[in-house]
């Protein structure tokens, strides 16, 4: 009797604690011009400060034995947070980032077993916002239909689908070097944005 393949979600639990935190930090590189815009166009937040923490991360997944003081880091990523009473758009996109690393920061401070899940679920979550926001549908099916079938969405799985099978080989840094360059995206993030 054949096995059923594993799906997605099943696929990402089961990678190591280091591959789920690589997968974690390439989906927080791709959102990180979205936090970079809105940090651009309002002047709130520090898109500087939350690049130092991603960084400090993949120095972690690269070097062995770095000490990093992560519940410093997560202190830093605090004072990132947009205004909480800004519920702009561009806001809750730049927050998704922040959670994200959030959720990252966790797992390497101790158990945080939902976290990659978390942080896959939060891109996708803000990939249908933006759509439902530029497109505008109102009958929920329709919209329903126009999330799936969308070039983001297409876009957001596949990019997904290939840092969970880059990060499923036995991890070392020329590797961890190929999966951050797939997360920088050429400076376009997940809802197809970019600060050029």
């Amino acid at each position: 009797m054949a096995l059923k393949p594993l799906g997605f979600y099943q696929r990402l639990q089961q990678l190591t604690l280091p591959a789920q935190q690589a997968f974690m930090a390439a989906l927080c590189e791709r959102q990180l011009p979205n936090y970079a815009l809105y940090a651009q166009t309002t002047g709130c937040g520090d898109t500087h400060a939350l690049k130092a923490v991603l960084d400090l991360v993949w120095e972690q997944l690269s070097v062995r034995g770095a000490s990093i003081d992560f519940a410093r880091q997560a202190e830093k990523l605090v004072e990132c947070e947009p205004p909480a009473d800004d519920d702009s758009f561009g806001a809750r996109r730049a927050l998704d980032v922040v959670v994200s690393l959030f959720s990252l920061l966790d797992t390497l401070r101790g158990e945080a077993p939902e976290a990659v899940l978390d942080v896959s679920r939060t891109s996708r979550a803000g990939v249908r916002a933006f759509i439902e926001l530029t497109e505008g549908e109102e009958d929920a099916q329709r919209l329903a239909l126009l999330i799936r079938d969308h070039p983001l969405t297409d876009d957001e799985n596949g990019f997904q689908d290939a840092v969970l099978d880059a990060v499923s080989q036995p991890l070392n840094k020329a590797l961890l070097k190929d999966v951050r360059r797939l997360g920088k995206n050429d400076g376009v993030s997940n809802l197809g944005l970019s600060l050029e």
